[in-house]
């Protein structure tokens, strides 16, 4: 029998944007994907505490991976909205969340991989089915 929810999470309640979406900062102007949603802000007070714009706890808040740097961020669904623009984001981490695109949707395809910060896996992503393994460096 096939099961599914196997790997699926739901987007928390009231949540505007899914895992895989692209979106924009408001404030900032930086893009990025969405790889995880709470419910409400998990961060601890004292980083809560330094967030320049400290918006509401109580909305879900978004794990960002940030286009063209190796950053990650934590954001509050007020400060961001949908890039609608269709240009790829470009980050070291997007292959190990991520196992594809789909283009029509301008939507990562999330994998099964936990998000969990500080805690790396225990082996990296696999390779798409379509490339060949890296070569190795030629010998000197």
């Amino acid at each position: 029998m096939i099961n599914l929810n196997e790997g699926f999470s739901p987007k928390p309640p009231d949540a505007m944007f899914q895992e895989g979406q692209v979106i924009i900062h408001r404030t900032y102007q930086y893009r990025g994907v969405v790889v995880e949603a709470d419910s409400s802000c998990q961060a601890p007070d004292t980083w809560y505490l330094s967030n320049q714009t400290q918006p509401d706890r109580e909305q879900p808040w978004y794990h960002v991976l940030v286009d063209s740097t190796h950053e990650t961020t934590y954001v509050a669904q007020s400060n961001l909205k949908p890039d609608l623009s269709g240009d790829p984001v470009v980050h070291p981490m997007l292959n190990l969340f991520f196992s594809g695109i789909d283009e029509e949707a301008n939507r990562y395809i999330r994998n099964d991989l936990p998000w969990n910060p500080g805690q790396p896996p225990e082996a990296p992503p696999p390779l798409p089915p379509d490339e060949p393994p890296p070569s190795a460096p030629p010998k000197i």
